[in-house]
Parts: C-alpha cells; structure tokens; sequence
C-alpha cells in the first residue's frame, strides 16, 4: 500500500487558530456565582474570545406574567433578582400603577423608598464582596455579609421574609411600618457607617486587589452609552444618568442625594461608584425614615384596586368585600386596554417592565427589561485581551444575575 506524497511530505500551513484552546467557565463554576456559563477561547492564559451563554433556568418569568393577576407576580420579580428582591417588587408594581394610573399615598411612597434603598445597600454589599473574595479579600467579604444580615432581620420584622419577600401591592405594601421596623432601621443606619469605613480600609489600597482590578475590563463612556449599560457599570465609565434624579418616581423628589460616578471604566471604578453609593443610600433613608409622613400605606379600599389589610377585612364588611373581589373572585381591577413602560435606578441599573393591558386583571403581555442582559452582553467586549485570572474580576464588578437573564 502506498503513501499519498501530500501526507508523506506536506502539512498545511498552521493558523494560529489551530492553537487556541476552548475552556467552559461554568456554569459549575464558584466564582459564576450563579448559573450561567462563558465559552472562552484562551491563546495561552490570554483571552482571544468570550461567548457568553444564557438561559439555564428556563423558568419563563415573561410568560407567567401573563397568567398570574399583578398581586399575584409579585412573587415572580423576587426570583428575578435573589439579592435585592425588594426592589424588584418596587419596580412590578410601580409599572402596574402607572398603567392603572394609581398614585400612592405619601406614607406609601417614602416606605417603598426606604426598602428600595435598603435593597441597593443590600446587593452592593454582595457584589462587591464577591468581587473582594474573588480576588482573595475573604475577610471583606465577611465584613460585608454580616451587614446584609442584619438587613434580612429587618426585612423578615417588616413583612415576615427574609429572602424573597414579595412586600409591595397595588396601591401599597403589604404591612405598615412597626416601632420595632423603624427601631431596627435606625440601628442599621448608626452602626453600618463604621463598618464601610473599616470596608474601605480593608480593600481601598488593598495592592493585590487595586494591581487585579485597575486598568481591568474598560468601558468608556462611549461605549457604555452605545451597548446599554445603566447603574453603576455606566456610572463607573462617566454616564451621569440615575432615574431617582432624572426622571423621579417615589418619594426622591423630596429628598437630598448625590449621584456617584467616576471616570476610569474600570472594575476598581465599578467598585468605588458601588461603596459611594451605599453612602448616599445611607442618606436618602434616614431622610425618608425621619420624615416619614403619617396616614395610610394604601390607596385605600373605595378605590377597588389596592388589597385592604388585614385589620379591614377582619373587622369590618367594606374591607371584606373588597379583599374576596380582588383576590378570590374574577372582579378585579379596571384596567385600561392600554400599554405602558415604567422603570426605577435598581441596584444594578435601569429595571423596567412593559405591561400591556386588555381589561383583564392579568397583563395580555409582560416584558421585563433587566439591566443583567446588557451587562452579560458586554462581556466579551471586556475581556478580551486580558488574563484567564481577569475573567472573575470582570464578571464580579458587572453582578450578573442568572435569573435576570431568563427569559
């Protein structure tokens, strides 16, 4: 049998293609944090491609939307986002209102207020503690999960949860603020200031963690303009936009803040702009918690679209009637045949939900705009031309969360 002279003396000329290596990072992986998985492409250590990959859940959210009454989904927008779940609660029920043209009662609006900034302290803390243990800061990140606890114990004595509350409704919340509720936030607020400031010192000039995160994953403001970016990810590349100041919505109006933004691009700025912020957090919550107007936390029952409470319907038949109308009967809301969008500054950026309405008590469509989606799409463009060891410092500073992904 004889040898064909091509494979006997000849090899086709190599590309340097042929070299790179194809490594799955996830979505099994700890420093994923979460279910999603990255395909990169590595010539050596170094990054050539990204091809990120989503929709590992499969839970469908947009589509229960469209089964479930708008009381009911509350319970959907906390999977969303596991690590603030209270703003995403915020965010449903602030576009249902606005498509029912509901306006909240002033006690109302500053306690979604507070729990909406509680919940950004809250995811803060977690991101840029993951960030700190990714890179090895592992007592940051302790300092860091101490704090969100004691945010859990002022959720669970709010609303009985501590995970995925599901707090808001139609015109209102669920439970009124306590003594114990306002006790324990003001608690929160003298104590949580010393331990940023022992944070800071922990990591600020931190030289393993400044030399893995300066000059790491850079957007420019161009750039973060063109693919979408909002909250902090924007910030950090020098977007000055922030929905509380730009287009108001609750009780931010009436109160006094800064809007934290740098202008590096970088994932050390991404982590300055999110610590800064929690400051101002700090801020805006014990303004709202101090001014804290007296009256209902609901719209009230005459109006037929907010749940009465609990003391209502077991005292009284008005407030009887109206819960077994909106929660056990087809009577529910009037609801226009009307479309709108509405969106809040969540944690993470620009959270906003496209409801349609066909006189139904339940949305003829629900979609969800998750600042997550943009991050994750950003990311090959972050990281290429970096490390493999950059590649968690990257996804650290966006906070990808893998249910916001689902569709």
């Amino acid at each position: 049998m004889s040898i064909a002279p091509a494979e006997q003396e000849t090899r086709p000329e190599t590309r340097s293609e042929d070299y790179l290596w194809t490594l799955n990072f996830g979505p099994q992986h700890p420093a994923t944090h979460t279910t999603l998985r990255l395909v990169l492409k590595l010539e050596g250590e170094r990054v050539v491609d990204a091809d990120p990959e989503m929709g590992y859940l499969h839970s469908g959210f947009e589509k229960i939307g469209e089964h479930l009454t708008f009381n009911q989904y509350v319970t959907v927008t906390d999977r969303m986002n596991y690590i603030s779940p209270m703003a995403n609660n915020v965010a449903w029920h602030h576009a249902v209102e606005t498509l029912l043209g509901i306006e909240l009662t002033p006690r109302g609006s500053y306690i979604r207020t507070i729990i909406a900034e509680l919940a950004r302290i809250s995811d803060h803390l977690l991101c840029n503690g993951a960030v700190g243990l990714d890179t090895g800061a592992f007592t940051f990140f302790l300092y860091g999960f101490y704090q969100r606890e004691v945010i859990y114990d002022i959720f669970e004595t709010l609303c009985g949860a501590r995970f995925t509350n599901s707090y808001t409704r139609v015109g209102g919340v669920s439970q009124d603020f306590t003594p114990l509720v306002i006790e324990k936030i003001r608690s929160f607020l003298k104590t949580f200031p010393k331990t940023l400031d022992d944070m800071e010192r922990l990591l600020n000039r931190n030289r393993i963690f400044v030399d893995r995160t300066k000059g790491v994953g850079l957007l420019t403001k161009e750039e973060a303009i063109n693919r979408g970016a909002t909250g902090p990810v924007a910030r950090a590349s020098g977007v000055t936009r922030d929905l509380r100041r730009d287009e108001p919505y609750l009780a931010y109006a009436d109160l006094d803040f800064q809007v934290c933004c740098a202008s590096a691009g970088d994932c050390y700025a991404r982590y300055l702009v999110r610590m800064q912020e929690m400051r101002e957090s700090l801020k805006i919550v014990e303004q709202a918690l101090e001014n804290l107007p007296e009256g209902p936390v609901n719209v009230g029952i005459d109006q037929r679209t907010s749940l009465p409470m609990k003391q209502q319907v077991y005292s009284t038949i008005e407030g009887t009637i109206s819960h077994f109308e909106l929660a056990m009967s087809n009577r529910g809301f009037d609801v226009p045949s009307e479309e709108t969008y509405a969106a809040i500054e969540a944690p993470n950026g620009e959270l906003g939900f496209y409801i349609v309405g066909d006189g139904d008590e339940r949305a003829y469509r629900a979609r969800c705009r998750p600042p997550s989606v943009l991050h994750f799409a950003m990311f090959p463009h972050l990281i290429r031309g970096h490390t493999l060891s950059d590649v968690v410092a990257v996804l650290g500073s966006l906070n990808i969360i893998a249910a916001e992904l689902d569709r």
